[in-house]
């Protein structure tokens, strides 16, 4: 399988595509997710603090309604008749019945000045105020209660929540349990209990409308929900999330996203300071997104009809671009494999494809030509090679007749034409070198001398000739037929109009890892358009002279040989006469070994 998916990436078309996804979709999708997600983040941050600003104001109302609440029981406290009823306990059932009917009328009385859905004190011990309890509709046992107990042993106001029973309300209270004592001393006297519904709690803590299945709570100390404003939904329970119990005891405030419930929620809270509470506002994470549900179906329906449009142009660019592309890959592989009878077919885009087809087919019929004219190349040496070993004569059969004429010459008493014949048959031999192209310098210079000896045979007079090479230097490899025609080039050309002063100085050296072989004349000088013509590639070899012939078949074959930087330096000046320099790199053990093959033969 990942071998399979490495060659589909590996193919030219196939990654122009994975590009084009890369460039064109990817970006967009990951533009469009951190959009969202800054809009999700830039909505739950403004609900955030606008929850706050809200709760922070709620906070302060309903800690001033508690302090006014406050104030108002301990007017009923203050109430001397309250005082002096609850001093002494009733002896008989006649004191019970005038103590009912004065403390409920004095209650019923100040309920009015209370803002709270009812107000009721009791005796510390109602199990002896029965005709009193049964007025009021509750038993003479609720001393018995825990929340009466703690109460009653508690010098701080207490709160008791009551949730519905059966026959008395349907809806939870929350009561305001305060322990009084004397005016005067400090023995308690009964307790004052206060009633709060859940209409006097959502006058502070109200949900907007807009925010479907937002609530507000209020949470004790131990976590128990003591009001909801959601049709008291966890009113009684403890709220449904450890987690933000562990966050309520880090803060004093701030807000989370939670899950709670089941749901994803953005909770919002503040401690009280008057209470041990928590004002806590619950919104669903679904609330606060409903407004991106249209933008996102917006934005579904924008990149569905973007990656249509994306594959659209992946099939134009594939059908247009790449499968061109890779149809001109096929053919070169065809070609690669020696197949040319596969036609490039003919393209008359104007474009860089167009451009590549007909390149394409230009190059492999440039190639199937040149394939062709080396096929005929080869043929034609075949036949040279047939002819050459038809008519070639063996060397030593040549030397040997020339030796026979020097010996008849001799003989006669012609010691010249013998000796002319000696020198002829050893430049014969050193010129051919059995072949080879690399002899030795001591081997050129010796053809130098020999040529020089026909020469002055052939002019009856001296030639001015002179050596100076070091003996390092005649040993070392070199390329042959080199030295002849420039020498012969100087006295054909430079000096033959005055063989009395003319004269050719051969020197040889090495310098910095070059054979350097200069060849110096006092003669006339080399005319410049033959110059000119020396590195022109154009220059007609039948219509110059032999001198410019000599001249540049050295030239050519040391720039042939060696590289441009071996050709022919040279110094001339009519009247001055001419220096060339041959410059030829020592070459390796192996170049010498050819070099003493070729003297052994």
């Amino acid at each position: 399988m990942i071998k399979i998916s490495l060659g589909l990436a590996s193919s030219f078309r196939n990654k122009m595509i994975l590009i084009f996804f890369a460039i064109t979709i990817v970006p967009f999708i990951i533009f469009a997710y951190y959009s969202y997600m800054k809009s999700i983040e830039g909505i739950k941050n403004a609900n955030a603090t606008f929850s706050m600003s809200y709760l922070q104001q709620a906070k302060m109302n309903f800690e001033t309604y508690l302090g006014q609440l406050n104030d108002q029981i301990n007017n009923v406290i203050g109430n001397k008749s309250v005082q002096d009823w609850l001093e002494h306990e009733p002896s008989n059932g006649d004191e019970e019945e005038i103590f009912a009917v004065n403390m409920l009328g004095l209650v019923y009385a100040k309920m009015p000045q209370i803002d709270a859905l009812r107000v009721r004190v009791y005796p510390l011990d109602p199990s002896l105020y029965p005709t009193y309890m049964n007025t009021m509709g509750l038993p003479s046992q609720i001393g018995e209660e825990e929340w009466f107990r703690t109460a009653k042993a508690s010098v701080v106001p207490t709160w008791h929540l009551s949730m519905p029973k059966k026959g008395l309300y349907g809806r939870p209270l929350l009561s305001y349990v305060k322990r009084f004592t004397g005016l005067y001393d400090r023995e308690p006297r009964g307790l004052v209990v206060t009633d709060l519904a859940e209409d006097h709690l959502k006058r502070f803590f109200s949900p907007s409308e807009s925010m479907v299945g937002q609530k507000f709570l209020v949470v004790g100390q131990d976590g128990n929900v003591l009001f909801d404003s959601f049709d008291n939904e966890w009113t009684g329970a403890i709220i449904p999330s450890k987690k933000y119990l562990q966050i309520r005891e880090n803060s004093p405030q701030g807000a989370e996203t939670l899950e709670m419930d089941g749901d994803n929620m953005l909770i919002t809270y503040v401690k009280m300071d008057s209470e041990p509470w928590t004002i806590v506002s619950l919104t669903p994470l679904h609330t606060l997104t409903h407004p991106m549900k249209a933008m996102n179906r917006l934005l579904i329906l924008f990149l569905a009809v973007y990656l249509v449009c994306s594959v659209l142009v992946v099939i134009y660019i594939t059908l247009n671009f790449t499968h061109p592309v890779v149809r001109l890959v096929r053919l070169m592989r065809k070609l690669e494999e020696g197949d040319f009878e596969y036609q490039v077919p003919l393209s008359g885009r104007k474009d860089e494809i167009g451009w590549l087809y007909r390149g394409f087919g230009s190059m492999t019929k440039k190639i199937e030509g040149l394939i062709e004219q080396k096929s005929r190349s080869e043929r034609n040496k075949k036949e040279l090679e047939f002819q050459v070993l038809s008519h070639q004569i063996n060397p030593h059969f040549l030397y040997n007749t020339l030796e026979s004429i020097r010996w008849k010459a001799e003989n006669h008493g012609r010691t010249d034409i013998g000796e002319m014949v000696s020198a002829l048959g050893n430049l014969l031999r050193l010129s051919l070198n059995q072949g080879k192209d690399i002899t030795t310098v001591g081997r050129e210079v010796e053809q130098v001398k020999a040529y020089v000896q026909i020469e002055q045979a052939r002019m009856g007079m001296p030639l001015r000739v002179l050596y100076f090479f070091d003996d390092e230097v005649l040993a070392l490899p070199f390329m042959r037929l080199l030295l002849q025609p420039l020498v012969e080039n100087a006295i054909q050309h430079s000096i033959r109009d005055n063989f009395e002063k003319g004269k050719v100085i051969l020197s040889g050296y090495v310098e910095d890892g070059d054979i350097v072989i200069d060849i110096t004349d006092n003669g006339k000088g080399i005319p410049q358009t033959v110059l000119t013509q020396l590195d022109s590639e154009n220059a007609s070899r039948g219509g110059t002279r032999r001198q410019g012939v000599g001249l540049r078949n050295v030239n050519d074959r040391l720039k042939l040989y060696f590289g441009n930087h071996y050709k022919l330096l040279i110094e001339t000046g009519e009247g001055l006469g001419t220096k060339i320099t041959i410059r030829h790199p020592v070459l390796d053990s192996a170049g010498e070994e050819e070099a003493r093959g070729k003297e052994g033969a």
